[in-house]
């Protein structure tokens, strides 16, 4: 005991510098804002303090309070998602905020989730949902199939999608969600008193919706200095993933035991295949659910590694992105333990290997495409922070028993902030075809999420390519494929759509699609010399992303 003190008595003196350089930083702040005066945008006057409107002189507010004036509305930004700022209380605190995408249309919903860490029950952000606000959460989750409960909402028929979609309010509910159900949006729901639960319709969800919910914002924050150094000191430690995904994931995925993983696979007795991150076995839970377990070879054992793919795919909940339900991190060794895909991986079917392969019907090979544009396309827009996945190939994409896609394999996937100036990239792939030209030729430019995009094209051709002749009645499926296609794989990354642009390409009529310019697969500016360590087989590739 007496030889902790001394490290108790330098943290607590460390808290208190810290708090007197964010005092002393607090009064040069009080002093710039007496020369800024109020802005408004709409019906939101009096934009002060700790606000500021876009266009603002930097010392009028806080970066993350700014505010955006669009079509004289008032918008905010939250992590990808837009909101409307319907009041703002100063004495109180609180604002109030409404999702851009919902309108007086009963079907119209939110398009994305609202960010995690506002929800948290510990301030770790300037903002937070107001826990005062009687607010609790609501999820929007798609099904193979009919559910019937009091708890799920019907939305199927505001949706174009073959699946069934539900809106399921309460915490306590989510935690009953079936099996084979996945999360695909979450939100603030601000909850009555006296709401039935079990009575709600497609109205009456959608008028609490539009009501919109409250954020209460802090003149004080956790210190960002010392929270770094904590989380960094927190990683080397023997618990460091497990305490990764307590700090960044509500729907924490199981931790098990490495005799648990032994014991589930029948001692890897059922190997399914192999990759450059290690072996994947087929194995069965106690509750009888058969799920896949990837076991990381040595190369992958360290933490951080490990921390990327988990901390990258342990929130996220798509119908279209791999679920992980658990992992193992037990010493240098390393598990992940995902949902089961009875039909394996895609480039089973698209590339034959002398072996007589299961043909695919042609609506099927659309289904199939537009369910992977929508998986990278949230990965992009859906999440909290970008993620760029770095590997769109045919082994990546998962397929279950009725042919659903998955995107899979996180262990190249970066996370991706407009705030950041550099990501970097180091990466082993196994083959080149897929990958974007912008992250072996610098001539071309910078990396950014336009090499998923590059990705996807690629993946399309072999899908277009490699499945044999295009009969007559899906003629004009095929071209709109081709015409996709051709504009993702363009050279220079800016030429290339965004996947929700693909996304509106692919679910549009073909006739309404432009033929884009014919791509040069041969960057013009590249010399002899600056290609010579470009193999076709593979490489280590050492890249720095700039935006």
């Amino acid at each position: 005991m007496l030889r902790a003190r001394p490290v108790v008595v330098f943290g607590l003196m460390a808290l208190v510098c810290a708090l007197l350089l964010d005092t002393a930083s607090a009064k040069r702040t009080g002093n710039q804002q007496e020369y800024c005066s109020p802005s408004s945008c709409g019906n939101i006057g009096n934009i002060t303090f700790p606000f500021r409107l876009r266009g603002d002189h930097r010392h009028c507010g806080k970066r993350y309070y700014e505010l955006v004036c669009e079509n004289n509305v008032t918008v905010m930004h939250l992590g990808v998602g837009k909101y409307y700022v319907e009041d703002i209380s100063y004495t109180r605190q609180t604002m109030r905020l409404v999702d851009v995408s919902l309108d007086k249309d009963f079907c119209s919903i939110p398009r994305v989730s609202f960010p995690r860490r506002y929800f948290s029950d510990v301030v770790t952000t300037h903002l937070q949902v107001n826990p005062l606000d009687y607010v609790d959460t609501m999820f929007f989750v798609t099904c193979p199939s009919p559910v019937h409960s009091p708890n799920y909402v019907n939305f199927s028929t505001c949706t174009s999608q073959k699946s069934y979609f539900y809106a399921v309010v309460g915490i306590s509910s989510a935690l009953d969600i079936h099996d084979k159900c996945s999360i695909s949006i979450m939100y603030p729901y601000p909850i009555i008193r006296d709401l039935d639960l079990n009575n709600l319709s497609i109205s009456s969800v959608h008028q609490e919706l539009i009501r919109g919910f409250e954020m209460i914002w802090y003149s004080w924050a956790y210190h960002p200095l010392l929270s770094e150094r904590y989380r960094r000191r927190h990683l080397s430690m023997d618990d460091s993933i497990e305490s990764f995904l307590q700090g960044h994931n509500n729907f924490m995925p199981i931790r098990y035991s490495y005799s648990e993983i032994k014991r589930m696979t029948k001692c890897f007795s059922d190997k399914l295949g192999e990759g450059g991150y290690g072996s994947v076995f087929k194995a069965k839970l106690q509750s009888g659910r058969f799920v896949a377990v990837k076991l990381l070879g040595k190369s992958k054992a360290s933490g951080q590694d490990f921390i990327s793919e988990v901390g990258t795919i342990g929130g996220i909940h798509h119908v279209n992105v791999v679920q992980l339900i658990g992992y193992c991190a037990e010493g240098s060794k390393r598990a992940l333990v995902y949902e089961f895909m009875p039909n394996a991986s895609l480039d089973k079917f698209i590339f034959s290997r002398g072996e007589k392969k299961t043909p695919l019907s042609w609506d099927t090979i659309y289904e199939i495409a537009l369910g992977v544009a929508r998986g990278i396309e949230y990965l992009h827009s859906g999440c909290d922070m970008q993620i760029l996945h770095f590997d769109i190939k045919p082994h990546n994409i998962l397929l279950d028993e009725n042919f659903t896609p998955k995107v899979s394999d996180f262990g190249l996937a970066k996370l991706y902030s407009t705030d950041d100036s550099i990501v970097s990239l180091t990466a082993a792939r196994e083959t080149l075809g897929y990958i974007a030209p912008e992250l072996f030729y610098k001539s071309i430019g910078g990396v950014p999420y336009k090499a998923d995009v590059y990705s996807f094209g690629m993946l399309l051709m072999e899908m277009d390519i490699e499945l044999g002749n295009v009969p007559e009645d899906v003629a004009k499926l095929a071209k709109k494929m081709t015409l996709v296609a051709l504009w993702c794989i363009q050279m220079k990354p800016v030429d290339r759509p965004s996947m929700s642009k693909v996304l509106d390409m692919l679910e549009g009529e073909v006739g309404l699609l432009q033929i884009p310019p014919k791509p040069s697969f041969y960057p013009p500016e590249v010399s002899v010399e600056e290609d010579h360590g470009v193999s076709s087989s593979s490489s280590y590739i050492d890249i720095s992303i700039t935006s």
